[in-house]
C-alpha cells in the first residue's frame, strides 16, 4: 500500500468515525436550520465536505464544532438553491425524533406537539436567533462552541443569546424557560 493510498484509509476511519458520533446532532441541527425533515442527503454531503476537507482541520476546535460550521453553510447553500428554484417547501417536524424512553400515547402527543410548537417558533426568528437558539438551546453547545461555528466573539454570543430567548418568549407568550 502506497503512503497515499494509507493516508486515504486513514482520513475514511476518521471520517467513519466522526459520522458515527455525530451524524444525528447533524441530522437535528439540519431540520431545524432548514425546516426539511429529509436531510440524509444533506448530512452525507456534510460528512463527504468534511473527508474533502480534512487536511484543514486544524484541531483548534473540536470535530463536532468543526462538522457543525461546515452543516451550517452546506445548510445555508441548500436554502439557496432552494430559493432560486422556487420550490422551497417548509414541511411540519414530523416523528422522526425517536422517543427512547417507554410513553403513554398521550405523553408522546403532548411532546410531539410541544416540539412542533417550538419548532414553528424557532423557524419563525430572524437568522442570527436562530442560528444560536439552535446551536446553543438545541444542540446545547457551549459558548465557545457556538461562537467558533458562527464566526462570532463569545460575548455576541451570550447577547444574540439572550435576546433570542426573549423574542422566543415574545412569540410563545412568555412561557420559554431559559
Amino acid at each position: 500500500m502506497t503512503k497515499l493510498e494509507d493516508q486515504s484509509m486513514h482520513k475514511k476511519e476518521i471520517i467513519s468515525d466522526w459520522f458515527y458520533r455525530y451524524n444525528n446532532d447533524i441530522y437535528n441541527f439540519l431540520i431545524y436550520y432548514t425546516g426539511k425533515t429529509d436531510m440524509e442527503d444533506l448530512v452525507q454531503e456534510v460528512f463527504i465536505k468534511a473527508l474533502k476537507r480534512l487536511h484543514q482541520f486544524d484541531g483548534r476546535s473540536s470535530p463536532k464544532t468543526w462538522l457543525f460550521t461546515i452543516a451550517r453553510n452546506t445548510a445555508i447553500d441548500e436554502m439557496r438553491k432552494q430559493k432560486r428554484q422556487k420550490s422551497e417547501e417548509t414541511v411540519e417536524l414530523n416523528d422522526r425524533i425517536v422517543m427512547i424512553d417507554e410513553q403513554s400515547p398521550i405523553d408522546i402527543l403532548l411532546e410531539d406537539e410541544s416540539k412542533r410548537e417550538l419548532y414553528k417558533l424557532v423557524r419563525s426568528l430572524k437568522r442570527n436567533y436562530r442560528d444560536v437558539i439552535i446551536l446553543r438551546g438545541i444542540e446545547q453547545l457551549t459558548i465557545k462552541e457556538t461562537a467558533t461555528i458562527l464566526n462570532w466573539s463569545e460575548d455576541k454570543v451570550k447577547s444574540t443569546y439572550s435576546r433570542a430567548l426573549k423574542a422566543l418568549r415574545l412569540r410563545r407568550g412568555g412561557a420559554v424557560n431559559e
